[in-house]
């Protein structure tokens, strides 16, 4: 990452700490501009795809079909699904509803394949532990192979 910093701002002999902290403010300078408030020809050009019932990654992928040597008409799908759903405010609510083609008026976070919640076969949790752990009068629970382990770290860094 520190790679990239210096190389967007003139590389191993070029970079100067405080011109990259203007360029980083200037960037950064809010309220921006949404890239389809800013170019009508591509707020157009996405509104004749949604128009046609095409989805936001349609739209995209058409964009670059159409106009493959154009950078200005590039736009990604999550781009076109943010502008939507910032304006879903009141009235364009309803309208936005019914131009999405799943009818939704807010975004949806994507599913995921994951197990949630990481669960190992046969885990006990720490509530449910029996009483002789608490005690800690077992030699090999937990907490005595945790001071163990601790133990044997403390020592090799004495030797360093």
């Amino acid at each position: 990452m520190v790679s990239r910093e210096i190389a967007r701002n003139g590389g191993r002999d070029g970079y100067r700490v405080h011109a990259a902290q203007e360029r980083f403010e200037s960037l950064r300078a809010r309220p921006k501009r949404r890239k389809l408030e800013a170019d009508r020809r591509l707020h157009d050009e996405v509104n004749a795809g949604l128009a046609a019932r095409w989805s936001p990654q349609q739209i995209s992928a058409r964009l670059e079909m159409d106009h493959p040597g154009d950078e200005a008409m590039r736009v990604s799908h999550e781009t076109i699904y943010e502008t939507l759903y910032v304006q879903a405010r009141g009235g364009l609510r309803t309208e936005l509803k019914l131009a999405l083609r799943r009818g939704r008026y807010r975004r949806m976070p994507a599913g995921s394949s994951r197990v949630k919640a990481a669960r190992i076969a046969g885990m006990v949790n720490i509530s449910e532990r029996p009483a002789e752990v608490a005690d800690r009068a077992v030699p090999g629970h937990w907490e005595g192979n945790l001071i163990r382990v601790l133990g044997r770290a403390v020592r090799a860094l004495a030797t360093r």
